[in-house]
């Protein structure tokens, strides 16, 4: 399937996660690639190979998704009365599709449970003494439950709709289909199975504060408000909660847009602040308010201004443009600044007041829009960025660049206009005791006599000076012995400051992003490979009360998910991937009086977890909004991708990998993210056998999968609910508990009303080992290697693996390295 997808236009890379049940393609493409073409014609490969598909197969689902499209919270279902299948099929059907009335949200399936079912779950024992098959009943059903097409009598001058009755009009009504009959009597299905109205074949488990329940998680699309979306969609809750029964409760839990809103509301916290603070700043050395008034005006023109140039550019209020925002009100309040001290020299040396301004911002203009290039030159490399980087620091430059273009228009316009109208020229003109203006810079010689003849007055009568006159005398007096020695000085300054700037690169560490202490915090739990879902459940309530008894009960809310996502619902694979029944995922919600480190905690975690359960595996994964943004898929900081050519030494490679970075001291859970020994059992059918019988490998398979899944992959019968007017699937399978044994399987009847052949009558069964999941990019399988890192930055953690790599490298004949 992935080679069809070779010819779509932009194709840049794909890659693959195949685990049983679901295959997981994701397709990245160049920048530039007109999506919505390439996203018809991926449809169309799509189609093209269904023509591939094995039977029962799902038709595949063509998802666009962007690294930002995130769960951005849980709606989460509870009830101490109804069933998990009643739950979660309320949730689905009835509060699901309000979804679609919140703007900017998208509606993945619910967690939780499975899929309503008919369940007709035949008795193997009772299929003996019938001399019947399980492939009889999925027929019988099949032929007596079927959504056929209506008609239409005309008589006289009405038009009736002829209907049948084709489709059982209640569940236990599938009791009573017949499935074989001689004429005179008839054997029926609750002859040989029970009817029940239940849930697809339990895969999962979602377990809120350790109890197993239902949620739906919150998805906002790629350009959507987090603010927006999250405040509608609890404005729709009371209506949802209106079409549920009384006994269920819905909930909105692990809200990411608290943390958003929290930061925008700090950052227009510290924007103001920084404001005042600035203004006071330009009081005390100005000393005069109508000046400091010039100057605080800028600050909310700049702003506004900037935001209405982000808004005709495209971006929003978020993190990122705050972030530049409060960043850029410390730097454009220079300019104007600069430019009413400049008009207070000039106004110091008796020119006229309109005179005295012209003349300022004629002589700053260029050294001012030289300060504005400069500053937007560092933030241009930003504009050639690609991909999630540009994505997050493009709207931080931008937001920089419009708010000091405006303060430079300011500076040269605004400014001057209001300091004609606020200034008073007499209270700048100069007299040497008491305040006024200090010259600087002069136009003339003139000018530079009259600053010269101040300076000398100032040394000449220290006793008058004030404090800021006392320091400008005592820097010139300093700058006039250095000048002679310049160029020896400027030398040395320069040798010193790169030096400091070079060994501060090498000494500080390096990372994506800093670290924050949100109080929230995401693992991952495997068991050995192969593990039941109920050990897993078990095993993932067991950590929960192990994290709450650490934190001395300060958690407010925990959340897991426990085993596969359902077949049906394959996109959810997008939120939540797991492996395999032996995999849980677990998120927690510390309270507000936890007081302690996040990351201190996870290593007290990680020994009291692994002195409970030795055989655990843990990793702890990004759970914050932008840390998952930036991971761009990534679930630990440290991934090593080793692909070869073929998976034995791929595995050792990898083995030999995990062992060499378990020696680095601060590494921690390190491990192979895949599956590599998932238990399985081998049926190996004799070919000339079954030719012997009149049989093939198909009615072997279609046995085979009745008895040890159901018929909903090997015949599609649907099933209306006239009450509800949904469809769902009804099903023939052998219960869990019945077929527990090498014995039941091997005693599964391959013909049709005949108690023999049987299973073990044309094949041997053993116990074996396979990968439980294969990943692929481009053509080559890959394994992924991954690792946490504490205490220490990314950048010496990336050149510690880095080390262990090469020192690994000749232990691996056939393979490549990744990373």
């Amino acid at each position: 399937m992935q080679d069809q997808f070779l010819y779509v236009n932009g194709i840049k890379n794909i890659e693959s996660k195949n685990i049983q049940g679901l295959t997981l393609i994701k397709l990245s493409f160049y920048e530039g690639t007109d999506m919505a073409e390439a996203s018809a014609q991926v449809a169309l490969q799509v189609n093209r190979t269904m023509a591939f598909f094995p039977p029962g197969a799902l038709p595949p689902q063509v998802v666009r998704f962007d690294a930002s499209s995130l769960p951005v919270g849980e709606l989460v279902f509870s009830s101490r009365t109804k069933p998990l299948k009643d739950i979660f099929d309320l949730a689905l059907t009835r509060v699901r599709p309000l979804f679609a009335t919140v703007p900017g949200l998208s509606a993945p399936p619910p967690f939780g449970s499975n899929a309503r079912s008919v369940l007709i779950n035949v008795n193997p024992e009772k299929l003996r003494m019938y001399n019947l098959s399980a492939d009889e009943v999925v027929e019988a059903i099949a032929h007596n439950n079927a959504i056929t097409p209506s008609g239409n009598l005309r008589i006289d001058s009405m038009m009736y709709v002829t209907s049948i009755n084709s489709l059982e009009s209640k569940v236990e009504h599938f009791g009573d289909i017949p499935v074989k009959s001689n004429g005179s009597s008839s054997i029926y299905v609750h002859d040989v199975a029970t009817v029940a109205d239940g849930a697809d074949i339990t895969v999962d488990y979602a377990l809120v504060n350790g109890k197993r329940s239902v949620y739906i998680p919150v998805v906002k699309t790629a350009d959507a408000s987090t603010r927006e979306v999250v405040q509608t969609l609890r404005k729709r809750m009371p209506e949802m909660k209106n079409l549920l029964p009384d006994d269920i409760d819905i909930s909105y839990e692990f809200d990411q847009s608290v943390f958003v809103i929290n930061s925008a509301k700090s950052l227009m916290t510290e924007g103001i602040l920084g404001a005042v603070l600035t203004g006071l700043m330009v009081l005390l050395f100005l000393r005069d308010w109508r000046s400091s008034l010039v100057v605080i005006i800028t600050i909310p023109v700049a702003v506004m201004s900037a935001v209405f140039f982000l808004n005709l550019a495209g971006q929003t209020i978020n993190i990122m443009t705050l972030s530049g925002l409060a960043l850029a009100i410390g730097i454009l309040v220079d300019q104007a600044t600069v430019t009413i001290e400049n008009i207070h020299q000039h106004l110091e040396m008796g020119k006229d007041k309109k005179q005295a301004i012209l003349d300022a911002c004629s002589e700053i203009s260029f050294p001012l829009l030289l300060i504005l290039l400069c500053i937007l030159a560092v933030f241009a490399p930003a504009f050639v960025m690609s991909g999630v980087p540009r994505a997050m620091f493009l709207p931080l430059s931008l937001s920089i660049a419009f708010a000091m273009i405006v303060s430079f228009v300011a500076a040269q316009t605004l400014v001057p206009v209001v300091s004609v109208w606020l200034l008073k020229a007499e209270m700048f003109q100069y007299h040497h005791t008491g305040f006024h203006a200090h010259a600087g810079n002069a136009l003339n010689h003139g000018e530079s006599a009259q600053v010269g003849l101040h300076g000398g007055e100032e040394h000449n009568h220290k006793e008058d000076n004030g404090f800021f006159q006392r320091i400008k005398t005592g820097l010139a007096s300093r700058l006039e012995k250095w000048m002679p020695r310049r160029r020896l000085i400027v030398t040395i300054y320069l040798v010193l400051a790169f030096g400091a700037a070079g060994a501060c690169f090498v000494i500080i560490g390096k990372d994506l992003l800093p670290k924050t202490n949100n109080g929230q915090l995401q693992l991952r739990l495997r068991e050995p490979d192969g593990t039941r879902l109920e050990i897993t459940e078990k095993a993932t309530q067991g950590v929960l009360n192990i994290i709450d008894s650490t934190v001395n009960h300060q958690v407010a809310i925990t959340s897991a998910y426990v085993g596969l996502v359902p077949s049906n619902f394959g996109t959810s694979n997008l939120y939540i991937f797991n492996s395999g029944t032996h995999e849980s995922v677990i998120q927690v919600n510390l309270s507000e009086e936890f007081k302690g480190k996040v990351e201190t905690l996870k290593e007290t975690l990680r020994k009291n977890i692994l002195a409970r359960y030795p055989d655990l595996r843990l990793s702890f994964e990004p759970i914050e909004l932008t840390e998952k943004i930036m991971a761009q898929g990534a679930s630990t900081p440290i991934e090593v991708r080793v692909a070869g050519k073929n998976m034995d030494n791929i595995e050792a490679y990898a083995g030999r990998l995990v062992d060499a970075l378990r020696q680095v001291p601060f590494l921690r859970d390190v491990q192979i993210a895949q599956p590599l020994h998932m238990p399985t059992v081998n049926i190996s059918v004799d070919r000339n056998k079954l030719a012997l019988m009149g049989l093939s490998i198909d009615n072997v398979s279609r046995s085979i999968t009745d008895a040890t899944s159901s018929s909903r992959y090997t015949n599609k019968n649907l099933w209306l609910d006239q009450r509800s007017a949904y469809t769902y699937q009804s099903q023939v399978q052998i219960p869990e508990y019945i077929m527990n044994s090498m014995q039941q399987l091997q005693s599964v009847s391959l013909v049709k009303g005949q108690p023999r052949p049987v299973l073990s009558d044309v094949s041997t069964v053993r116990i074996d080992t396979l990968p439980g999941e294969f990943d692929r990019s481009g053509p080559r399988r890959y394994v992924t290697v991954s690792a946490n890192i504490h205490g220490k930055d990314l950048g010496s953690a990336t050149a510690a693996v880095e080390k262990a790599i090469r020192g690994l490298w000749r232990y691996a004949p056939g393979s490549d390295r990744g990373k």
